[in-house]
């Protein structure tokens, strides 16, 4: 079981030097609003993914006038026990480490510490547009396979310089075929590749989803999940060829797994179009104890589960749903944020679990 048990803070946003310990199952953070509670969760968030929830600037965590944060964290995963720092620096730029050993990569982290946060606007999933779906679809595929992750990278910087090369064709009105197909080859290939990952994954995903969509609805209304792509498996590279004119005009790559989305359906209606906004609350929980679900399932690793100020979104009947799960030992580790400790209490009084308060 993955355990975050001891986390510093160093110059990270608000905090200037401060140390917590945690209880193995299910920790509140409860003070006033401003104080810092969201930051704590971000600051966990960072060690596990290497980066923050809200920002990817990373020196804007940086405490106001100081050049630099740390962020230690001791943590235990199948009865061994690690150090994780991070520290940027304004000049220096980010360093993490592993007991004391720097990583090469940073995307070697991925994965191995995996962390789900569940916050107020995750509804913006299915308001948004597309981009943020994919971002979070890929958030999740990543910290199951690396090697979808090290190849979403590589496609990531592929399409960075051929959408490059297309601008510098279209000023400079001339057309090099040559070196057009030295990133046109692996991008045909990538895209195939990223395309099948995200279907097969999903083959997993969705039907967790709908199963936590079920309990927290109570069977209310039938939902979906369906991947639209552009990227046939069967003809694409032609179809990616043909595009190049388009590709040209437009100065940017107009074929790929980049313009992928994911409609979100209860009873074949869109949930961003026609769903109400309990209906949309309701589908954002389930795609988050979806995502802790399917790491688990597919790592044999419970994931942990950081859930900020969910009391103030949530109706009762919904509150007393997620507590049941989590009292029942579905999730792994949980941490809690809210505003009112008295609301809390209330809340968490007739649990079974062990809960640790921490006021801020």
């Amino acid at each position: 079981m993955l355990l975050l048990q001891k986390l510093t803070l160093l110059n990270f946003k608000n905090y200037e030097e401060v140390t917590f310990t945690f209880s193995s199952q299910l920790n509140c953070i409860v003070g006033e609003n401003g104080v810092g509670k969201t930051n704590l969760l971000d600051a966990i968030h960072f060690l596990c993914l290497t980066k923050s929830a809200f920002s990817h600037i990373d020196t804007q965590h940086i405490r106001y006038e100081n050049p630099f944060f740390m962020l230690q964290g001791w943590f235990e995963k199948e009865n061994k026990s690690y150090q994780i720092d991070c520290s940027v620096q304004k000049e220096k730029g980010k360093i993490l480490k592993i007991n004391k050993k720097e990583y090469d990569k940073l995307a070697e982290h991925i994965g191995q510490f995996p962390c789900i946060l569940m916050m107020p606007y995750d509804t913006d999933l299915i308001r948004e547009g597309s981009e943020l779906r994919r971002k979070f679809f890929d958030n999740v595929i990543s910290q199951i396979d690396k090697i979808y992750l090290q190849d979403l990278m590589k496609y990531n910087h592929l399409l960075k310089q051929r959408n490059a090369l297309l601008t510098q064709f279209a000023e400079g009105n001339y057309i090099d075929k040559d070196l057009l197909q030295s990133y046109d080859v692996p991008l045909m290939l990538l895209n195939i590749e990223l395309c099948q990952k995200r279907k097969d994954f999903l083959k997993d995903f969705v039907p967790l989803l709908q199963q936590y969509y079920h309990f927290l609805s109570e069977g209310k209304e039938v939902i979906s999940l369906e991947y639209e792509t552009n990227v046939s498996l069967t003809d694409f590279s032609s179809a990616f060829q043909t595009c190049f004119a388009k590709d040209l005009a437009a100065q940017r790559t107009t074929l790929g797994i980049h313009k992928d989305d994911y409609a979100f359906k209860f009873n074949d209606l869109a949930v961003a179009k026609f769903g109400s906004q309990g209906q949309q609350k309701t589908y954002v929980i389930a795609l988050r104890l979806a995502q802790a679900a399917v790491i688990e399932q597919l790592t044999g690793q419970k994931p942990l589960l950081l859930l900020d100020d969910i009391f103030d979104k949530l109706d009762e009947n919904r509150i007393r749903k997620l507590l049941a799960k989590i009292d029942d030992g579905e999730f792994g580790q949980v941490f809690i944020t809210d505003a009112r400790p008295e609301r809390t209490q209330s809340l968490l009084q007739a649990l079974r679990r062990e809960v640790k308060m921490i006021s801020l």
